[in-house]
């Protein structure tokens, strides 16, 4: 038997359509979580192409992007290792996710 899982995600917007709060739950977890940037991707199979929805709060500072775009660069590497077993690819990947921290100028595990 197969099992699913629904997740709602809820966005709070202010009068110019700007996020202001982001929420998201799923129906196997106890309680909603609040996050502050969110990327998302969904793989159009008869397009051949991504779709993606990138959004993040009025308070997300930069810093904060900063580490959020090199830990989803660092996970983006990890699956795609496991979803194509490339070991090369994806350690080159990570050299390019060591490059960024050095040049951002990160200080210590991320």
């Amino acid at each position: 038997m197969s099992k699913s899982s629904d997740i709602q995600i809820k966005i709070d917007l202010d009068n110019n359509k700007v996020a202001e709060k982001i929420t998201w739950t799923a129906s196997d977890m106890p309680e909603q979580k609040e996050a502050k940037a969110m990327i998302m991707g969904f793989w159009d199979k008869q397009e051949r192409n991504t779709l993606r929805i990138d959004l993040w709060t009025k308070e997300m500072t930069v810093d904060e992007m900063k580490y959020f775009v090199h830990q989803t660069l660092l996970t983006l590497s990890d699956s795609f290792e496991k979803a194509t077993g490339d070991n090369k690819m994806a350690a080159t990947m990570r050299d390019f996710c060591d490059y960024y921290a050095e040049k951002m100028n990160f200080q210590g595990p991320q």
